[in-house]
């Protein structure tokens, strides 16, 4: 009876790991780096060291096969701080919970736009955020969230990118045909404002001399700032293409009293190309914003290679424009990569735009371990102030038309 008992107890504990694998099947991985360099910070202002982990993330996911070609999946991708600096949350990054069979792939949670993915396609020879990447010139490609800002202030923030994480994303892919795929997304509503845009009514106090002012709703439908994104991708052999189109609803303040409720857009395209040793990719960005009094927009490009010159020897290039602000608008956009005014004092101007150059080395350890050094030189033109290093404090009107050299190790493990 006992060997009986022992013989069903390891049969149960060798055959428990087979019936877990039947039911899903989990995978952990991710990338530790860390970047180390010496930057500009602008005139009268010290170089500073600057140590980040910009790209550095762990993460899980797996999938569970339902039957007939059909499968669930998820993913929960965090944030990775080697430096115990920045403790960020579980999921912090690209994290879902999808569908996929041969009707393509559906998926809800925090993921990059497929705008951002397509774009993505021809960022070569250049790191995707840091010192080493080109965020200061497309508007950056890290996490934003209309939803979390919905408290008062949707997308005014972070109106600049459009390369975005975007929270409460559902999303659809259809089937890999031959390299040709397309990809739509949504952000939700979550953070839809009261009752519509508000107003104020000043009526006299009966008997004073003081007025009483009430704040009174429209009667407008609610303000929901959402995320619209499409992109057609082609991935084949040595060539890669891409293009699409993202609008941002409602961005801006709200909730407050005269508040413009703001629609923003961008269309772009993407390329790269294999021939021999060499990797050239190429980008194309044109954004348009809407301000309450009057348009502005800009383009961005940048091309970039990589050529393996011999075994793990690399040299990397990267540069990228942004051309001079247009439209009416007498407001600029803020933050790294954003538009100066094209109208001051109801004169138009020019000399807003700017640009970037880097060149680096790497070298490969193996197919997981790679060091790069690199330098890069940040230009502003006259009037602009919108293009600076990835740790630097936003500058000061008085730092327009500055510019910034810097160099920056980056080691990188991926496992």
């Amino acid at each position: 009876m006992h060997k009986k008992l022992m013989a069903a107890a390891v049969a149960g504990v060798l055959a428990a790991p087979v019936v877990a694998q039947a039911q899903s099947t989990v995978q952990i991985y991710g990338v530790a780096e860390w970047e180390y360099g010496s930057l500009e910070q602008g005139s009268g202002r010290p170089r500073v060291d600057y140590n980040e982990v910009t790209g550095s993330y762990i993460g899980f996911k797996g999938t569970e096969s339902l039957g007939g070609g059909m499968s669930a999946w998820f993913q929960c991708e965090t944030t990775m701080d080697v430096r115990a600096f920045d403790q960020t949350g579980f999921c912090s990054r690209n994290s879902a919970l999808g569908f996929r069979g041969g009707f393509g792939n559906v998926w809800g949670g925090r993921w990059h736009t497929p705008f951002s993915r397509m774009y993505g396609i021809g960022s070569v020879g250049v790191e995707e955020t840091g010192n080493l990447g080109t965020s200061n010139i497309n508007g950056g490609s890290g996490s934003q969230s209309a939803v979390e800002q919905g408290g008062g202030d949707a997308g005014s923030l972070g109106r600049q990118r459009f390369r975005r994480r975007e929270s409460c994303l559902t999303t659809y892919e259809t089937p890999d045909m031959g390299g040709f795929m397309v990809g739509a997304a949504v952000s939700c509503g979550n953070a839809a404002s009261t009752d519509g845009p508000l107003t104020s009514v000043t009526t006299a106090n009966s008997g004073a001399l003081s007025s009483v002012t009430t704040v009174v709703t429209s009667g407008a439908n609610n303000t929901k700032p959402r995320v619209y994104s499409i992109a057609g991708t082609y991935n084949k052999g040595p060539l890669g293409l891409g293009l699409g189109y993202q609008r941002h609803d409602d961005f801006g303040t709200f909730n407050t009293i005269g508040a413009a409720e703001l629609t923003d857009r961008a269309w772009g395209a993407a390329a790269r190309y294999t021939f021999g040793p060499v990797l050239l990719g190429v980008t194309y960005m044109d954004r348009k914003w809407e301000q309450a009094n009057g348009d502005l927009k800009n383009r961005t490009w940048t091309i970039g290679a990589v050529w393996t010159i011999a075994g793990p020897h690399q040299l990397h290039f990267g540069y990228g424009d942004t051309g001079d602000s247009k439209g009416s608008s007498a407001t600029r956009i803020g933050g790294q990569g954003g538009a100066e005014a094209p109208v001051v004092g109801g004169v138009g101007r020019g000399d807003t735009g700017y640009s970037n150059f880097s060149l680096a080395y790497q070298y490969s350890f193996s197919k997981r371990t790679t060091a790069k050094i690199g330098w890069v030189r940040t230009t502003n033109d006259t009037n602009s102030r919108a293009n600076y290093n990835y740790n630097m404090q936003s500058p000061s009107a008085a730092m327009a038309g500055q510019d910034f050299d810097s160099w920056s190790l980056v080691l990188k493990h991926r496992f």
